[in-house]
């Protein structure tokens, strides 16, 4: 249930000129849902975790993920369940200040705990990259709304295709259905969802390949 907005602008990101049909909509809810930023990056440091050292490799990122993903997504619950925020998706951009934050730091604390615990390097790397990645997004969502979502898709598909070679490529294409579903959901722009793509792709690699 959408929170009470008074402000036009949400309202018309909210409702848009005309609202989809249901089948698309419950489509492009479905996309928004299971490609949902919290389960790519987890499949990313899970994929990332199995490359640098198969079963303790992948300890080492489901306990990255724990902290850099999981920590945020439970206050993002737990925020939704008293009425904070609209949804797990947090739709209203002046609604992102505390989840934001709170990933920003958990991500920080991940990177020192990984390096001084010494988890291989690619993991520590790729927790830099997404703390990178959420502090860019972040200070562009003060003035402007970007896309959690591609940016996630596009983090996910540079990471993969930089660790795993070319066949990982054709996953930058599900930014297309992605960005569509957002689109639809009245939630970002055309631009917000590419921008954020280049956002997570880029700033993503340049920050991971060094420290890797």
């Amino acid at each position: 249930m959408i929170i009470r907005e008074r402000d036009r602008t949400v309202r018309l990101e909210q409702e848009g000129p005309a609202s989809p049909r249901p089948a698309v909509r419950s489509l492009a809810k479905l996309i928004t849902d299971v490609l949902a930023p919290a389960y790519l990056l987890t499949v990313m440091l899970l994929a990332v975790g199995w490359h640098s050292g198969h079963g303790s490799g992948l300890a080492w990122a489901a306990g990255a993920a724990a902290g850099a993903v999981g920590v945020p997504m439970t206050v993002v619950v737990l925020g939704v369940r008293a009425g904070r925020f609209t949804d797990v998706h947090v739709r209203i951009r002046r609604q992102r200040a505390v989840p934001l934050a709170t990933a920003i730091a958990c991500a920080v604390l991940s990177v020192f705990l990984l390096a001084l615990l010494g988890a291989p390097r690619e993991i520590t790397a790729l927790v830099a990259a997404i703390l990178s990645g959420l502090t860019v997004g972040g200070l562009v969502t003060i003035w402007w709304k970007v896309s959690g979502h591609t940016a996630a898709v596009g983090a996910a598909g540079a990471i993969l295709t930089a660790v795993y070679g070319a066949p990982m490529v054709p996953l930058l294409l599900a930014v297309i259905p992605v960005g569509w579903s957002r689109v639809v959901l009245r939630d970002h722009t055309v631009a917000q969802t590419v921008v954020g793509f280049l956002i997570g792709s880029s700033v993503a690699l340049a920050i991971f390949l060094p420290l890797r």
